[in-house]
């Protein structure tokens, strides 16, 4: 509702501001407004300029989007000179009725005694009769003015024209982009859901090979799991606390398939209250950590810190390199090159992410600016 009113509000400040540029750039702009009521020429310039807000407007709602949009531009130039034929024909009726109306007499009218009196003009032997200083034919003077009307004219519809074209051309350009960013978010979510769906499916799978009792536990988690990921993960942006429950859930779940072989440190600091960020966006490293950071065959160690100070967050996972015996393992790699695909679109410049990899230990840091 506020930004429908603000748009409103912009483009009759707008109107305004271009209704008022022929009074506000003239040197004698204040006295042609005081004349508005009573001078022809200044009432048609207001309108020529009314005009062309009128067809800025039917360009913009009407012809683009139902003609140019749909390559009909055949269409489109022919109504686009009608419409500009329609506002000449609408100015030159104008002009003929301020020629037709009778000029304002002075003064009472004389007597035909008083006329008899008065001595014969000065040059009545001449072939052109005298005119007050300052006063020429009413006609010859609309005929020197018209051409420079009509280029008036021209110049304010060609002015609307193009504008209303590039503003809509702009504006489809951007619309245009952000469906192409969702359509990359989109692909980029339909990617790594079913990955953490599946390495989770795999330490279940661990649970259940050994007949473990955590394993209903497990499955309750996993559960979850799944309501998160089929109720927040299409959202643009959850609770930054949900997203820390989520995360907390998934280490939990670790923790009970590995038991004893593994030392997981996972530690969140500050307030998440109110915050939002995008679902789904630091699971994938964390379950890097795990997926290449822990092996029954070897003794290992993960840290987790997630911190929270203002509207940053800062993410730091670290795990030390071990075999890894999954053969799914070479497919792990999907997870992280989509999160840096999705940073880069939903965080481009209020994000700075540092991968260190070693050959014994692969370390995460990463830094967002939340909004």
């Amino acid at each position: 509702m506020n930004n429908r009113f603000t748009q409103v509000a912009i483009h009759l400040l707008s109107c305004l501001a271009f209704l008022s540029l022929p009074y506000v750039l003239a040197e004698d702009g204040f006295s042609k407004l005081a004349e508005l009521p009573v001078n022809p020429h200044e009432q048609r310039n207001l309108v020529s300029y009314l005009l062309t807000i009128a067809f800025f407007y039917t360009n913009y709602y009407v012809l683009i989007p139902k003609l140019f949009f749909k390559r009909k531009y055949f269409l489109y130039g022919l109504y686009s000179v009608g419409c500009f034929l329609l506002i000449d024909g609408t100015l030159v009726v104008i002009n003929r009725q301020g020629r037709d109306q009778p000029a304002m007499r002075q003064g009472p009218p004389l007597s035909l005694e008083k006329m008899d009196r008065m001595p014969p003009p000065p040059f009545a032997g001449e072939d052109r009769p005298p005119f007050p200083p300052g006063h020429f034919p009413e006609s010859g003077s609309q005929r020197s003015g018209l051409p420079s009307e009509l280029s008036q004219t021209f110049f304010l519809t060609l002015v609307g024209f193009l504008l209303a074209l590039a503003l809509r051309i702009n504006n489809r350009w951007r619309e245009t982009e952000r469906e192409k960013i969702q359509t990359e978010l989109s692909y980029l979510k339909a990617q790594i859901n079913p990955h953490f769906l599946f390495n989770t499916l795999n330490s279940i799978y661990s649970l259940a090979i050994i007949e473990s009792p955590p394993t209903a536990d497990a499955i309750v988690k996993l559960s979850s799991f799944l309501r998160y990921v089929i109720q927040e993960s299409q959202k643009n942006q959850v609770s930054l606390r949900n997203e820390l429950e989520y995360i907390g859930q998934y280490i939990a779940l670790q923790r009970l398939r590995l038991g004893e072989t593994a030392q997981i440190d996972f530690t969140v600091e500050g307030h998440a209250n109110g915050k939002q960020i995008a679902p789904l966006l630091l699971i994938s490293f964390i379950e890097n950590a795990f997926k290449y950071g822990v092996s029954p065959e070897e003794p290992s160690a993960i840290q987790v810190s997630i911190s929270i100070q203002d509207n940053g967050l800062r993410c730091y996972v670290a795990n030390k390199k071990v075999r890894v015996f999954q053969p799914t393992a070479v497919a792990s790699g999907i997870g992280l090159t989509n999160t840096k695909a999705r940073l880069q679109l939903l965080y481009p410049d209020r994000h700075q992410l540092i991968i260190s990899d070693k050959p014994a230990s692969f370390t995460v840091d990463l830094s967002i600016t939340l909004s």
